[in-house]
């Protein structure tokens, strides 16, 4: 939420990197769904358990299969069928509703709300009319995105960032140079361009809304301690503010880096 709403404020949507940013966001969330297995697993037995981490990404692999047959063979076909029926308000409904349904699906085989969502995007993207519903809904992302902001805001307490000052003063620094410095590397081995693996690592300098989930889930299940939570919030408040700056100055910085490395490195 917070690292496409600064591409598109910023207008950057269109540019290289930000595929690979996109790319790099929904294998993060997919790892965030085993870390809240493995939470939950060490919650009830007090060990980690290999067989349901195992259980749990074969669970994803099926889904994602699912995900692909859905997508190549069966919506575009669906769409086709009912082309005629669908006026403006029939195809924002008809995509909503396309969308809550994979939530529903995600939520019974034990996955995210957020990854359902996410992949019922994807497919619809994929389609014809995938423009169009995208212009749809325009005005209910912008409503669903300034929610999402004010309860963000609201989580925010001044007396826990006061209490815990200089925790999360740490935890900002250690989350922006650790992710700009470990993003830039893994995509440089990945084989792509300095360039490119500065731009990606500064724009996700940032923790996002599922270190929330993972955060309150741990402290539900009392397997992390009660400071946790408002720390992550603190610290993911803090670098949200930080993210449109480091997303806009990376070429400058890219261009400083160039003329700083040496030549044959």
């Amino acid at each position: 939420t917070i690292i496409v709403r600064a591409f598109d404020e910023l207008r950057m949507k269109g540019r290289n990197f930000v595929s690979l940013v996109f790319g790099i966001l929904i294998v993060e969330d997919l790892v965030a769904i085993l870390l809240l297995v493995l939470l939950s697993s060490v919650a009830v037995t007090q060990t980690l358990s290999g067989s349901e981490l195992m259980f749990s990404s074969v669970r994803l692999i099926f889904f994602m299969m699912l995900w692909f047959v859905l997508g190549i063979y069966i919506l575009p076909i669906l769409l086709n069928q009912i082309r005629s029926l669908l006026s403006d308000e029939t195809m924002l409904v008809v995509s909503i509703g396309l969308c809550l349904f994979m939530v529903m699906i995600a939520t019974q085989v034990g996955f995210s709300p957020a990854l359902g969502a996410f992949v019922m995007g994807s497919l619809l993207a994929e389609t014809r009319e995938g423009h169009r519903i995208e212009t749809l809904l325009i005005p209910v992302r912008d409503l669903f995105a300034a929610v999402f902001f004010f309860f963000f805001g609201m989580m925010i307490d001044p007396k826990v960032l006061k209490e815990y000052f200089g925790i999360v003063v740490l935890m900002t620094l250690v989350t922006i140079g650790g992710k700009i410095v470990s993003t830039s590397i893994g995509a440089l081995i990945s084989g792509r361009s300095l360039k490119n693996s500065v731009q990606a690592g500064m724009s996700l300098a940032q923790i996002g809304e599922f270190s929330f989930i993972i955060a309150t889930l741990g402290v539900t299940l009392k397997v992390t301690s009660d400071f946790l939570y408002p720390i992550a919030v603190a610290v993911s408040a803090v670098t949200t503010f930080t993210t449109p700056y480091l997303i806009k100055y990376a070429d400058p910085f890219y261009a400083w880096l160039d003329r700083k490395l040496p030549q044959n490195l």
